[in-house]
């Protein structure tokens, strides 16, 4: 019996928490930022080594709010973002940033692995996903045609958690439910499609960098004795196998059954819903992932959601609590104005290049609450339109639990429920990838079944409890249809 780290190393920081496994109680939580390395064409990185400065800041403040001693943590869990790229020489040695999921920079490299395949449907066929620009394995094709002298000296190829999983205990190894992102995995199989590496590199060397594969249940391993030193830990803490920030979202939102829909607002926007079989949609917006809870995890993610919601208000000069006034001043549909806010690209539509833009502009509707009000509708039609390829994929979508620092918003709380046309509620932790990185820790140290964990330390806010008003939702309807007839002439 002890405490339990669970932390999450995300696009805009790193988050770490504290938790008591036997009561349920999550003790302390800490945060670190990280700087994201931006450029034209849609580029997107950042160095490994200010995850490990902002992993070391996180776990220090959690400590400390926690009030607990670093010997007392018996296991840690790693939430990553995922689909990033890093790569090791045989040294263990960073050779260059990583690119991040949210580079789409390799999005010709991307389209023309995807003919290889055979078109989105190809794709689907023989991994069970198709690939999207933003996954790993452009990166990697990119990488050899790019920087010719970097791809000659890689040793390792890893994604973001497992590179830290590498940096805390020494070992090279990849999950299921994170690996699945990558492009060159089988999902069905849980098994590294070696064939498409081979078409990238006949030589079989990106084969001889992958990591070996592990279960979401298992443990990587204990801390290396000098990084227990420094992150002042207990050298006998062992490291789960962790696993993407969307499947510790899972876990960390008690998302491990058919049922539950769980939508996270963060600088993207993800739905995923559990499934106990490898149900492929034939759509190729979903990814129909593993999850790490034994399942599957049909997910969809748009590249764009508090980044446009965030360069509005900064353009206007407003703090959070502004912004989400001036949208209540607005009505529904912004007196005619549409923003596609597709300012990284976008994902779900897939439109790699597109750009956002503001439509239905006049002299009479140019106002900020309009501006606001039409930034986070754009935001969240793009989330509805996800939602709607789940559901058509036969997923159960009967509550929707929102996790993300925007969930923190009644306004926005209010108006996902009214867009979505279903009932939402919160977690009481909404930093749910870094709770389910710690449940998923207890897990694998034998604290007892997934199940009684999730239900033991996963708990709803009431307070935050959200239903549709039908009302808003039907006024909402013919604007949500006209984002997607402007959407289908950009595809």
């Amino acid at each position: 019996m002890g405490f339990y780290l669970g932390i999450d190393c995300g696009t805009q920081g790193t988050k770490a928490l504290v938790l008591d496994a036997v009561s349920g109680q999550v003790l302390g939580a800490g945060g670190a930022p990280h700087r994201l390395i931006s450029g034209p064409n849609g580029h997107r990185e950042q160095h490994p080594a200010d995850w490990l400065n902002a992993f070391e800041q996180a776990i220090h403040a959690a400590l400390a709010e926690a009030g607990i001693s670093g010997q007392e943590i018996v296991g840690i869990g790693v939430s990553g973002q995922q689909h990033g790229l890093v790569l090791l020489d045989a040294q263990g040695q960073v050779l260059r940033p990583a690119k991040l999921w949210c580079d789409t920079e390799s999005a010709a490299e991307n389209q023309r692995l995807l003919d290889y395949l055979g078109g989105e449907q190809g794709s689907l066929a023989r991994l069970g996903v198709a690939i999207a620009p933003g996954y790993t394995v452009s990166k990697l094709l990119w990488t050899k045609e790019q920087h010719p002298a970097i791809y000659s000296r890689i040793a390792h190829i890893l994604l973001p958690h497992d590179y830290l999983n590498f940096w805390l205990t020494g070992r090279y190894c990849s999950e299921y439910g994170d690996a699945s992102g990558t492009g060159y995995f089988n999902v069905r199989t849980r098994e590294w499609d070696h064939e498409l590496l081979r078409h990238i590199d006949p030589s079989g060397r990106l084969n001889d960098a992958l990591p070996s594969l592990i279960g979401a249940d298992e443990s990587v391993g204990t801390l290396l004795p000098d990084v227990a030193r420094r992150l002042g830990l207990n050298p006998q803490a062992r490291v789960a196998s962790g696993g993407g920030d969307n499947m510790m979202g899972a876990i960390g939102t008690g998302n491990i059954s058919p049922g539950a829909i769980t939508m996270s607002l963060g600088t993207s926007g993800t739905l995923y819903a559990y499934a106990e079989q490898p149900q492929v949609s034939p759509h190729g917006a979903v990814a129909t992932f593993c999850s790490s809870s034994g399942g599957w995890l049909p997910l969809i993610c748009t590249m764009n959601l508090t980044n446009a919601t965030g360069a509005i208000q900064q353009l206007l000069e407003l703090d959070l609590a502004s912004f989400g006034t001036l949208v209540t001043q607005a009505p529904i549909g912004a007196e005619g104005v549409l923003m596609l806010p597709f300012l990284n690209g976008e994902r779900v539509p897939a439109l790699p290049q597109a750009s956002a833009s503001l439509l239905g502009l006049t002299s009479d509707n140019l106002t900020r609450a309009n501006l606001c009000r039409a930034v986070l509708e754009g935001v969240c039609f793009g989330l509805r339109y996800g939602l709607d390829l789940l559901r058509a994929s036969g997923l159960e979508s009967r509550e929707i639990r929102l996790i993300g620092g925007a969930a923190k918003s009644s306004v926005w709380r209010q108006i996902v429920a009214d867009i979505m046309a279903t009932p939402l509620v919160c977690p009481q932790h909404t930093e749910a990838a870094a709770l389910g990185a710690a449940i998923q820790a207890a897990w694998s140290d034998g604290e007892g079944s997934l199940d009684a964990l999730c239900h033991r330390c996963v708990s709803l806010d009431t307070r935050t409890v959200t239903t549709p008003d039908p009302a808003a939702s039907a006024a909402y309807e013919p604007v949500y249809q006209s984002y997607r007839q402007q959407v289908m002439q950009l595809q």
